[in-house]
């Protein structure tokens, strides 16, 4: 059974009649904060709250303050940082946070009656695969089904845990023995029956109206092909965690857009070359039918192969200059939690950087896309030196004594991330030659 984020109380506060309202955390953790900084994080809806006097947050033992994402409905209106004391969130001090967030966008009805594929690809993580697939099992719309990718497996964790947990016929499982995330991707593809294929992955728990959401996201406009939804962090509770959280920008993107060649937005001088604004490979539905168009996943991108990434803006980007749209869909909500020590944090950069300059020379080989990459050039080298210094002290990083230490490694890792960009090409060509001698 899947705990939702937001359960009422019956229980009235001394001497006030106003309600107490229990509030989930966005993730369920064992492990407790090592950190002062750290922020529980959870959901409220402010339909909800008529009546409420206070917020109880649950497992909030050695947390000082909240990160709430604000819902309204089904509309996304924002994030808010808010102090707790002793897990209780006073109502008057959420209310003055939310004096700071624009008004929500009225809500679709969500009457989409379209059929979707969920697939979750996946490589030997059963204990992480658990609690993502029982938050899809629970979503509350009415036509789809789930494919899970086993991607060269070395053991079978995964068939066990699928074969012996999960009874359900919309469920099922297919092999794909080749590594690489593009490999399962495709395989996925492949078997998907619905109109809409999403993607999410084996390490996040879904919004219960995650693919209500997304259907309503094709809707938006004309010659839909992808859409994509808010990855939020579910865990804040390591300096590593929030400094991720705040380095990457898919992770803020709260408000709807539509984005297309035909209408490039003004406040993008970069576009369709837009890293993380269209969101991430965590997130997103294809139409079928324009996904067949497009062709597959490139191979010689994605995590499990020498380029470590990539796979998802390649897709992005093929979308647009395949003369579709993509609808950014906050209301899509998909809760991640980020890795959480500096050597995992090492190697998430790693894999960006690496993923990117891939990414970069696909696009410089490519002559329908280099001359416009060629144009952006100056302007995104600029936001990509920009994005690899250091963040302010402060923005995830821990206090007193060792900040200088952290404010070093920091350094060093945008020193690294910038290295795996230049690198990032060379992988790219021996993935691609690797890919040709094991297909011919």
């Amino acid at each position: 059974m899947i705990p939702t984020l937001t359960e009422t109380m019956n229980l009235p506060e001394s001497g006030s009649g106003k309600i107490v309202l229990d509030l989930a955390p966005a993730m369920e953790s064992t492990v407790p904060p090592d950190w002062s900084g750290a922020r529980w994080i959870g959901l409220v809806d402010l339909t909800v709250l008529a009546g409420v006097g206070s917020l109880r947050l649950k497992n909030a033992d050695g947390y000082q303050r909240a990160r709430l994402l604000i819902r309204q409905g089904r509309s996304v209106r924002g994030f808010v940082d808010v102090e707790t004391l002793g897990g209780v969130l006073d109502r008057n001090v959420l209310d003055e946070a939310l004096d700071s967030l624009p008004t929500a966008e009225p809500s679709a009805p969500g009457s989409s009656a379209r059929s979707i594929t969920v697939i979750v690809c996946t490589r030997d993580r059963a204990s992480m695969l658990r609690p993502a697939l029982r938050a899809i099992l629970a979503l509350d719309y009415p036509n789809f089904d789930v494919i899970v990718v086993d991607n060269a497996a070395r053991t079978d964790e995964t068939r066990e845990l699928v074969r012996s947990e999960f009874d359900d016929p919309r469920l099922r499982l297919v092999s794909e023995p080749v590594p690489g995330l593009s490999h399962a991707r495709n395989t996925g593809l492949r078997h998907a029956k619905g109109d809409i294929v999403a993607f999410t992955d084996d390490d996040v728990v879904v919004d219960r109206h995650w693919l209500s959401e997304i259907a309503e996201g094709f809707e938006r406009s004309p010659r839909v092909a992808c859409v994509t939804g808010l990855v939020a962090s579910g865990e804040a509770r390591s300096p590593t965690q929030a400094y991720f959280e705040n380095r990457v920008s898919w992770s803020k993107n709260v408000v709807p857009r539509v984005f297309s060649l035909a209408e490039p937005p003004e406040d993008l001088p970069t576009f369709p070359f837009c890293i993380g604004r269209f969101g991430t490979g965590a997130n997103f539905a294809l139409d079928r039918r324009h996904a067949v168009a497009l062709g597959e996943f490139d191979t010689a991108l994605g995590a499990g192969t020498r380029t470590c990434g990539g796979e998802d803006v390649d897709m992005f980007t093929r979308v647009i200059f395949g003369g579709y749209s993509l609808v950014v869909q906050p209301s899509a909500i998909v809760w991640h939690r980020h890795r959480d020590g500096l050597e995992d944090l090492q190697a998430q950069a790693r894999g960006y950087g690496i993923g990117l300059g891939a990414w970069i020379l696909k696009i410089f080989l490519n002559p329908r896309t280099a001359w416009r990459a060629l144009i952006k050039s100056p302007r995104a080298v600029r936001n990509l030196l920009k994005n690899s210094r250091p963040l302010p002290h402060g923005a995830g990083a821990p206090g007193g004594r060792i900040a200088d230490q952290w404010d070093v490694e920091m350094a060093k890792m945008g020193r690294l991330e910038l290295f795996s960009v230049a690198r990032g090409p060379f992988n790219y060509l021996v993935q691609c030659w690797s890919d040709r001698r094991r297909t011919p």
